[in-house]
C-alpha cells in the first residue's frame, strides 16, 4: 500500500482551517466546535480577526459551499463516533489521522481505546503543535506506520488492538488520493482485524460523475461547477495530493461487501442540510449545494 494514504498535510491544514472558521461563529450559529483547530492553521489570528461570516464569504468567492460541505462531513463523523461509542463500541481507529482532534474534543467514554494511525513524522508534527495539557491524551495510542514496509494489521496488533472488541474505523477524505487497489487492500486488512460483528466503518468518496457530468455533483443552479472542480483538483495536485480515484455508489457498495462490510448509509450535504444547518438558521440554498463527495457508513457482516 502507498504512503500516500497518510501524506496529506496540505489537505489536513485546509480542513483544520474550515474547522477553525466554523468554531469562531456564534455558539448558537455553529455546527461544530473545535478549540484545537487553531494550532494547525497558518494565519489563525487573521482568520479570527476577520470573523466567521467574512471568512466563509471569502471562501465562497473561490468555491461556493466548500466550507459547509467540509463542516457537514466533520459533524456527520462526530455524530457517528459519539453515537457508536455510546452504544458500546470499544475501540476507535482513525486511519490517516493527520490533524484530527476528535479524541480530544468529543465527549467519549473514558474506557474507549483510540488508535491514531499515520506516518511517524506527521504524528510528530501534530504532537508538537498540540498543548501539553490537552484532554484525553492518555486514551490515545499513536500507531506510526510505513506502508511501504509494514502491515496495518501487524502494527495495530503490536500497539494493543484487540480483535475481539467492537471497533469503529474512519477513513475521512482519503479515498480520492489513493489508488483503488490501495483502498481495497486497506479494507482487506481491516476485515482480518474485524472478528466482531458490531464493528463499523466510515469512508468518504468522490462521485465518479465528476468525470462525466460535473453538474450532477452540485445543486441545481450552482454557478460554474466546472470551474469549481478545476480549482479543487488543480489545487490538490499543486500541493502534491492529486485526486486519482473516483467511485459510483454501486462500486463502493460492492467494494465494502467483498471485504465484509454492509453499506447502511450513503449521504451528501444535500441530504444533511436540514439536519445540521437549518437548526442554526443557515439552511443552504439549492444553488450553493456541494455534492461532490459522499459520506458512507457500513457495518461488519457476520459470516459465522
Amino acid at each position: 500500500m502507498s504512503n500516500l494514504i497518510f501524506r496529506k498535510d496540505g489537505t489536513a491544514q485546509g480542513v483544520a482551517k474550515q474547522r477553525l472558521i466554523e468554531s469562531i461563529a456564534k455558539p448558537n450559529k455553529r455546527v461544530i466546535y473545535d478549540p484545537y483547530a487553531k494550532y494547525f492553521v497558518i494565519g489563525a489570528s487573521i482568520i479570527k480577526l476577520l470573523g466567521h461570516k467574512i471568512s466563509v464569504w471569502l471562501g465562497d468567492k473561490i468555491v461556493q459551499g466548500m466550507h459547509e460541505h467540509l463542516i457537514c462531513r466533520t459533524r456527520f463523523i462526530d455524530d457517528l463516533i459519539e453515537e457508536s461509542t455510546s452504544a458500546g463500541i470499544e475501540q476507535y481507529v482513525i486511519l490517516g489521522a493527520g490533524y484530527d482532534s476528535r479524541a480530544h474534543r468529543l465527549k467519549l467514554p473514558l474506557k474507549l481505546k483510540i488508535f491514531e494511525v499515520d506516518q511517524p513524522e506527521v504524528q510528530g508534527i501534530k504532537l508538537s503543535k498540540l498543548p501539553k495539557n490537552i484532554s484525553n491524551k492518555e486514551n490515545i495510542i499513536y500507531v506510526g506506520i510505513d506502508f511501504n514496509y509494514q502491515s496495518l494489521e501487524e502494527q495495530l496488533l503490536k500497539a494493543g488492538f484487540d480483535k475481539s472488541k467492537s471497533t469503529i474505523y474512519t477513513l475521512e477524505g482519503v479515498s480520492q488520493y489513493i489508488p483503488k487497489e490501495s483502498l481495497d487492500l486497506t479494507l482487506k486488512e481491516l476485515a482480518k482485524l474485524n472478528s466482531n460483528s458490531n464493528s463499523k466503518i466510515f469512508i468518504s468518496y468522490v462521485n465518479k460523475l465528476l468525470l462525466q457530468d460535473s453538474k450532477a455533483c452540485f445543486g441545481i443552479g450552482y454557478l460554474k461547477p466546472e470551474k469549481a472542480i478545476k480549482f479543487i483538483t488543480n489545487g490538490a495536485a499543486k500541493v502534491g495530493e492529486p485526486w486519482i480515484s473516483f467511485y459510483s455508489a454501486e462500486e463502493i457498495q460492492k467494494l465494502l461487501s467483498q471485504n465484509g462490510f454492509n453499506l447502511i448509509e450513503n449521504k451528501t450535504l444535500a441530504d444533511l442540510n436540514s439536519k445540521y444547518f437549518a437548526p442554526v438558521g443557515r439552511m443552504i440554498p439549492e444553488e450553493h449545494i456541494f455534492e461532490l463527495e459522499h459520506f458512507v457508513i457500513a457495518d461488519s457482516i457476520n459470516f459465522s
